[in-house]
This record gives structure tokens, C-alpha cells and sequence, in this order.
């Protein structure tokens, strides 16, 4: 029964409770923190268990009242109500017993690269940039670039952002892999729709505790940064670029004036890299969470296209086709994708789970 799989959550949250108010428990701070993160993590999930245990109680009650002359209506009026809510209340619980992805409150490096199509492919790279730029602000994220790129005709051949905000990797974290676009470039001049194609990586942000680079592990090499001339070009060393020896990671920064500036930023991407690099390595051996990815989860898979003379967007990964991609590209309207990756997303885990 249903009913049973929810008690040991509740037995649990009762003795979180218990705990968090012994008085050994608070002398001891870090077990403290992560005693009331659980309790934090599962409080929702026990709050709609009791709501569902009562509903599946009040229908009993409610059941045996229905031969009685007096209440026997108002059993089957209260009946009417209570027996739909009772799968709906299933299925959200559900999802709330699907294990939690650690990184899924992390703030995040979002990397856009322009791949094959040439200048057309660094313009969507800023196009593509614009529309998380614009649904960071519908849900009040906030947007820092760390580095750029730019094109030789417009648009960024690389762009790095931080973005920081709730549930920032939840969101976006199945925006990695191979964004292609299908339209008319500014240059044809014959009317032809041509391919081209970006890179998306959504790098988790981590703190030193969670990976651990030692200094001898990272080669630092300074240069003088590039720019289109005049006063963008620094006249000092101040570019730098950082190479992880074990894994060969290489992160290059100059957007600030400052070496040691750039440096710290290339430090905090270069960490990030690392730390996503060994989650993968784990997905690639963990078989049963590889099928928890919506795709493969492999960075070359092409996940979607953007076709603009049919104002079309398609994610291949889940069939979903949209014939609304003006409002998606400059409205900020990415929810419309969202939103059914995370459900097909968490459809597949229940389903994993045996729930």
C-alpha cells in the first residue's frame, strides 16, 4: 500500500525533531547544519504524507456514513471531493520521494561556444545568451559575465556567465549539449536558410570543500590580453590562463584590468570544470543515473533546434514542438521548455525508483 512508504519519512522527521532539540546536537554545529538541512529537504514531503494519510482516512469514515439516513448525503458530497484529491496528492508526493540532486540549489557557470556555421553560429551564441539573460530576470536571478569573446562579425565566440539565484541548477541543467538554429543569415543575400550550431555547458558553482585543487596541480601562464585596439588592450600582463595538470583543463580569463582578478575568476571556473568533469565520469559509470538524465547527457548530443522561418523550437530529447519561438528567444518564455524537461525528467526517475 501507498500509505505504508510514507510512515518512515514521518518516523523520520519526528526524530530530526528530536535531535535538533538535544542539547548534544547543538554543541556540534556541522552535524547540526546537515541534521536540519534533512529536516528542511523533507518537511514538505511529510507535510502532503499527513495530508494524504488524512484524505485516505476522511474517505473510509466518509464510506461508512453513506447508508445513513441523516449524513449520508454529506458523505457523498465530502466523497466527491476527497477521492480525486487523493491520486492528484500521489503523484506530488512522488516526486517529492525522488532522491534530491545534490547540485540542484548550486549557482552555476553557464558556457555558450559557437560551433559549426562560422559567424553566423557566434551571433546565435549572443542570441541564445539574450533569452537565459531575459528568463534570469523574469525569475529574479542574477547574471554576471566572467569572460567573453567576441565574434568577428558580431556575437561572442564564447561567453561564460555566472548566474546565482534559487534552484538555478535545477532549472537549467538540461540546457547542456548542442543548441542548433535553422535560419536566413543578416549576410545571404539570396534568401537560403542556412544550419549552424552553439555548445551549452551548465557548470555547477563549487566551494573549496567539494573539490580540492592543489597549487602544484595548476601551471599559471600570464599574457597581454586581445582586444579590437585602443583602450580595451592592456599594456600589462594581466590575461591568465590556469591548466589543471591531472585532467588538463584549461581556463583562460581577461576581462579585468586586473591579473589578480582574472585569475581569482579563472580559479573559481577552473574548480567548477573539475568538479563537473568528475560528476560526469561518475554518470558515465553509474549506469542507473545515466537513465535519470533527460538525453544521453553527453555534451556533443544535439538536444535542440531553433527554426526561425517557422518560428519553430524543437527538443529532440522528449519530442516537444513549440511554434512559439519569438516569445522563447525575446520574451524570456524558456518555461515553455523547462518545465516539460523537469517533468519528463522526473517522470523517468519515479519510474526508475519503482514508485
Amino acid at each position: 500500500m501507498f500509505q505504508e512508504k510514507l510512515q518512515p519519512f514521518i518516523d523520520r522527521y519526528n526524530e530530526l525533531n528530536t535531535l535538533l532539540s538535544s542539547p548534544d546536537i547543538a554543541s556540534d554545529i556541522k552535524r547540526m547544519t546537515a541534521l536540519g538541512k534533512e529536516q528542511s529537504d523533507l518537511s514538505k514531503l511529510v507535510e502532503k504524507a499527513k495530508e494524504y494519510i488524512e484524505t485516505a482516512e476522511a474517505i473510509v469514515e466518509n464510506k461508512e456514513l453513506l447508508g445513513d439516513d441523516e449524513l449520508g448525503d454529506l458523505a457523498k458530497e465530502e466523497l466527491s471531493e476527497l477521492e480525486p484529491r487523493l491520486p492528484e496528492l500521489e503523484e506530488e508526493i512522488k516526486v517529492l520521494m525522488i532522491p534530491s540532486d545534490p547540485n540542484d540549489d548550486k549557482n552555476i557557470f553557464l558556457e555558450l561556444r559557437a560551433g559549426a556555421g562560422g559567424d553566423e553560429s557566434a551571433l546565435f551564441v549572443a542570441d541564445v545568451f539574450k533569452m537565459y539573460l531575459r528568463y534570469a530576470e523574469i525569475v529574479g536571478w542574477k547574471v554576471e559575465i566572467v569572460s567573453s569573446s567576441d565574434g568577428t562579425a558580431g556575437g561572442y565566440k564564447e561567453m561564460i556567465a555566472q548566474i546565482k539565484g534559487e534552484g538555478v541548477y535545477s532549472q537549467l541543467k538540461y540546457e547542456a549539449g548542442v543548441h542548433r538554429v535553422q535560419r536566413v543569415p543578416d549576410t545571404e543575400t539570396q534568401g537560403r536558410v542556412h544550419t549552424s550550431a552553439i555548445t551549452v555547458a551548465i557548470v555547477p558553482e563549487v566551494d573549496d570543500v567539494e573539490v580540492n585543487i592543489k597549487p602544484n596541480e595548476v601551471k599559471m601562464d600570464v599574457y597581454r590580453s586581445s582586444g579590437c585596439g585602443g583602450q580595451s588592450v592592456n599594456t600589462t600582463d594581466s590575461a591568465v590562463r590556469l591548466t589543471h595538470i591531472p585532467t588538463g583543463i584549461v581556463v583562460a580569463i581577461q576581462d579585468e584590468k586586473s591579473q589578480h582578478k582574472n585569475r581569482d575568476k579563472a580559479m573559481k571556473v577552473l574548480k567548477a570544470r573539475v568538479y563537473d568533469a568528475q560528476l560526469q565520469e561518475q554518470l558515465d559509470e553509474t549506469s542507473a543515473q545515466r537513465k535519470l538524465q533527460v538525453g544521453s547527457g553527453d555534451r556533443s548530443e544535439k538536444i535542440r533546434t531553433y527554426n526561425y522561418p517557422q518560428n519553430r523550437l524543437t527538443d529532440h530529447r522528449i519530442g516537444l514542438t513549440l511554434y512559439s519561438l519569438d516569445g522563447i528567444m525575446n520574451d524570456g518564455n524558456l518555461k515553455l521548455v523547462i518545465d516539460p524537461l523537469i517533468a519528463h525528467a522526473q517522470a523517468e526517475a519515479i519510474k526508475e525508483a519503482g514508485l
